[in-house]
C-alpha cells in the first residue's frame, strides 16, 4: 500500500513538472485579426519596405473589394532603384544609395508608373529561386559611384540607360503590357483598375524634436525622397494604430527589430524592465542572488510574459537621436492580441517566409515594443480618430 502511494505521489510530481514545462512560453489569443493576403519572402534582399508597402495595399484592396491581389515587389524596386540613381548622381553621391527605401516609395511608384502582378515581374531572372540581392546591390552602388567620379569630366548621355540595363539583367525588364485574368493591361491601367488611390493615405510618427500636428521631413537615411510625415504625440500615435485596427484597417509599420527584446525564433517582441522585475518573496531573493550576466539571460529567455518598461516620449527621442532605433524593417500590423496574462500585443505580418516558423510568418509585438520601436506608420486617412484629425487640420 505504501509502495502504491509512493508511486502515485511520484507520478503526480512528474505530472506537475510536465505541466510547469508546458506552461513555459507565450500563449496568444487574437482579439482582432484583419483579413489580408499571404505572407511573402523577401529572403536575402533589403526590400522589406516594398513587401510591407504592397502587403498594406493588398490588404486595403481586400478590405475594399474582397479581391486577393498579389503585386510585384520587384517592379517597385526596379523603378525606385532607377530613380534613386538619378538623384544620387545629381547629389554628387551625397545621398544614401542602398536597397532600402520607405512605404512612400511604393505610393510614388504606384502614382507615376502603375503596378503589375507578381506573375508578370517576379524579379528572379538571375538564377535564384528566392530574392538574393547582395551581388546586385554592390554592382549598382559601384556603377553610380563610377559615374559620380566622372573620369570623362562630363556625364555621357547613356549612363542611366546603362544602369537600367543592369537592373533589367537582374530583375527582368519592367513590363510595358501584360495579360491579367484574360484582359491586357499597361501598368498604369492595371493600377487604376484596382481602385487603390495613394492620395488617401498618409504617414504618422511621434518625435519631440519637431512640432506636433505638423509635417516634417523625417531625418532617416532611407528617406531619399525627403518625403514629409505627420507628427503627433506618442499616445496619439498609439490611439491611431488601435482605432485603425478596431475599424478594420491594417497599419503599415516601420520599426526597429534589432532590439534584444525581439525574438523571431520565439515569435515575440517585448521591452523587459531590466531594473524592476515583477518578483516577490523567495523569487525576489533568488533574483537578487544572480550575477548581472545571469539576470540578462533570465530576462531575455522568452520563457513567458515579463514585466515591461513604462515607455515615455523622452525614451523614444533618446533612442532616435542616438541611432538605437533606426528605419530597420517594414512590416504590417494586422491585429491585436493578448497573452495568457492578459497583456496587450499587436499581431505583425512579416516578410521572412513561413518555413519552420512558430507562427507561420507572424509575430506578436507588445504594446511597449510598438511604443518604443516605431519609426513611423502609414494609414488610411479615415483611420484617424476625429479629434486627432481635427488637430492635424484635416
Amino acid at each position: 500500500m505504501l509502495l502504491i502511494a509512493a508511486l502515485f505521489l511520484n507520478f503526480a510530481a512528474i505530472g506537475q513538472e510536465e505541466e510547469k514545462e508546458e506552461e513555459k512560453g507565450f500563449k496568444f489569443t487574437d482579439d482582432i485579426s484583419i483579413e489580408h493576403t499571404s505572407v511573402k519572402n523577401q529572403y536575402r534582399s533589403g526590400t522589406c519596405w516594398s513587401f510591407a508597402g504592397l502587403a498594406f495595399v493588398e490588404a486595403e484592396l481586400y478590405r475594399m473589394t474582397g479581391k486577393d491581389y498579389d503585386f510585384s515587389e520587384m517592379f517597385v524596386v526596379h523603378h525606385t532603384y532607377s530613380d534613386k540613381a538619378k538623384k544620387y548622381v545629381r547629389m554628387h553621391g551625397n545621398l544614401t544609395f542602398s536597397a532600402g527605401a520607405e512605404v512612400t516609395d511604393v505610393f510614388r511608384v504606384w502614382r507615376e508608373y502603375g503596378i503589375v502582378p507578381e506573375t508578370s515581374c517576379s524579379g528572379l531572372d538571375y538564377g535564384e529561386d528566392k530574392h538574393t540581392h547582395g551581388e546586385m546591390d554592390e554592382v549598382l552602388k559601384s556603377y553610380v559611384d563610377a559615374i559620380v567620379k566622372n573620369k570623362n569630366r562630363k556625364l555621357t548621355p547613356v549612363w542611366h540607360e546603362g544602369f537600367d540595363r543592369v537592373l533589367d539583367t537582374y530583375l527582368g525588364e519592367a513590363p510595358e503590357s501584360f495579360t491579367y485574368e484574360g484582359v491586357e493591361y499597361t501598368p498604369r491601367k492595371f493600377a487604376d483598375m484596382t481602385g487603390f488611390n495613394p492620395d488617401n493615405y498618409l504617414e504618422i510618427t511621434s518625435y519631440s524634436h519637431q512640432a506636433y500636428y505638423e509635417e516634417f521631413v523625417m531625418e532617416i537615411p532611407d528617406n531619399w525622397l525627403w518625403s514629409p510625415i505627420w507628427n503627433v504625440k506618442m499616445d496619439e500615435m498609439m490611439a491611431i494604430i488601435d482605432f485603425s485596427l478596431e475599424n478594420g484597417y491594417t497599419v503599415n509599420w516601420g520599426a526597429d527589430v534589432s532590439d534584444k527584446g525581439f525574438s523571431w525564433k520565439n515569435g515575440v517582441a517585448l521591452i523587459p524592465d531590466e531594473e524592476k522585475p515583477d518578483l516577490s518573496g523567495t523569487e525576489k531573493e533568488k533574483w537578487e542572488a544572480l550575477t548581472a550576466k545571469e539576470k540578462q539571460k533570465a530576462i531575455f529567455s522568452f520563457d513567458g510574459p515579463v514585466k515591461e518598461k513604462e515607455i515615455t516620449a523622452e525614451m523614444r527621442q533618446e533612442r532616435y537621436d542616438n541611432y538605437i532605433v533606426t528605419d530597420d524593417h517594414g512590416m504590417l500590423i494586422v491585429g491585436i492580441a493578448k497573452d495568457q496574462e492578459g497583456n496587450k500585443y499587436y499581431k505583425i505580418k512579416n516578410s521572412w517566409g513561413t518555413d519552420g516558423h512558430i507562427y507561420d510568418g507572424y509575430f506578436y509585438a507588445s504594446e511597449a515594443y510598438v511604443k518604443l520601436q516605431t519609426i513611423g506608420i502609414a494609414i488610411h486617412k479615415d483611420a484617424i480618430p476625429k479629434d486627432i484629425r481635427k488637430r492635424l487640420g484635416m
